[in-house]
């Protein structure tokens, strides 16, 4: 036999095995996230149970940002001596707890608190998860995986909005809250049985720099912190577009119900088949144009969103689903990347970073949406991704 022929079915063996990994990874962060957007698909219902403002419920349902941005921070500064397997699985099944307390609560406030709990173990797993990839993957492979990851977040999106409608109009919202929390026990269970038991990060020691210089050592990296304000301005669009456009939905002459609004985040499905392509996109045209060719992509998907046609409006939110998602991948894996050293820290700050933007989208969208209305909210929009754009121009192409 040839060396070729040796060489074939090994690489079709690699290939297969990347291939059961990148699924497996994009499971767990599907399973990780999946409460994070799901409760946005039921926002008109919240509204009228809660008997609050639109701007109010908005921001009690993203409240879970702000505890994803203090996780982000916390794994930042601490994360060294975190067992990444262990930590994960455990941030998992302790993110079931106030997703059932969810199913119980009538007080507004409670609501929010227990939002922001969901957010502080969401972004420990998330952040861990992270470093655990970029720790067990090589460079070449690291993009991928994480676009995987990413992957996996968008896949969240859909289901996770589309099964939110379907059981809170099926059997009610504390039926909702209550499968979620099952799902969040079947991840924790996921990352036990299926990760790689790890040692902890090398802790400081007297060699070493201590976590606090190198934390900063990281936001003075304009690479990185380039990557940090993008990822803060993409959420600030997401979470403001697919927040507020509900509302848009509802009302005429579009007129959705509650089932029909659920069907809706179909749009986040071509997403599911472009975010993978990131990493060749970084690869073939360098994180610079990558970004913003993709944010430029999402811009035309925000003017789009100005038309009064269903089939427009959704093809606006198809092309800013895929254009945010592939610039997240994008800036995820940059940062990755970049960080040669202390790649949980560098993962925490984006995250934080990243969150941070979708807590300030929410409340600066939606005080635009109550005051001004829709258009404005749009044209905020797009003049933030034009600054992403902006920020992205310093990025280079990293030497492979």
């Amino acid at each position: 036999m040839t060396t070729s022929e040796h060489t074939e079915p090994t690489r079709l063996r690699m290939v297969a095995a990347d291939s059961w990994r990148f699924g497996l990874i994009a499971l767990i962060a599907f399973l990780t996230l999946v409460d994070l957007f799901a409760t946005q698909a039921i926002l008109p219902s919240l509204v009228t149970k809660f008997g609050v403002s639109r701007a109010t419920m908005g921001f009690a349902v993203n409240a879970s940002t702000f505890g994803m941005a203090a996780a982000g921070i916390a794994v930042a500064l601490f994360g060294r001596g975190i067992d990444r397997r262990n930590g994960i699985w455990i941030s998992l099944a302790m993110l079931a707890i106030p997703t059932t307390f969810l199913s119980l609560t009538d007080s507004i406030v409670i609501f929010a608190l227990l939002r922001v709990a969901q957010g502080l173990c969401m972004s420990t797993a998330f952040t861990l998860t992270m470093a655990y990839l970029a720790e067990h993957f090589s460079a070449r492979q690291t993009t991928s995986a994480l676009a995987a990851y990413v992957t996996g977040n968008v896949a969240s999106n859909f289901f996770g909005r589309l099964m939110s409608a379907a059981v809170a109009d099926t059997f009610g919202i504390s039926t909702n809250f209550l499968t979620f929390a099952a799902l969040n026990l079947i991840g924790a269970a996921l990352v036990w049985l299926t990760l790689q038991k790890t040692s902890a990060m090398m802790r400081a020691d007297a060699k070493s720099e201590p976590a606090r210089a190198a934390w900063k050592g990281l936001v003075k990296n304009a690479e990185l912190r380039a990557c940090f304000t993008v990822g803060f301005l993409i959420l600030f669009v997401f979470i403001g577009t697919f927040t507020y456009v509900n509302f848009q939905l509802v009302a005429a002459p579009l007129s959705l119900s509650p089932m029909a609004l659920g069907l809706v985040y179909f749009v986040f499905l071509p997403s599911m088949l472009t975010t993978p392509l990131a990493g060749r996109v970084a690869t073939g045209l360098g994180p610079r144009i990558g970004i913003g060719l993709t944010l430029a992509l999402a811009i035309l998907g925000l003017i789009l969103l100005l038309v009064s046609s269903l089939p427009v409006v959704l093809t606006g939110m198809a092309l800013v689903a895929i254009g945010t998602f592939l610039a997240q991948a994008i800036a995820t894996g940059h940062v990755s990347r970049t960080a040669s050293r202390d790649r949980a820290a560098a993962s925490g700050i984006y995250l934080a970073s990243y969150y941070a933007g979708g807590l300030v989208g929410s409340f600066v969208v939606g005080q635009v949406h109550d005051r001004i209305g829709w258009t404005a909210c749009v044209a905020v929009l797009a003049a933030v991704l034009a600054c992403a754009i902006a920020v992205a121009h310093v990025l280079q192409t990293p030497k492979t």
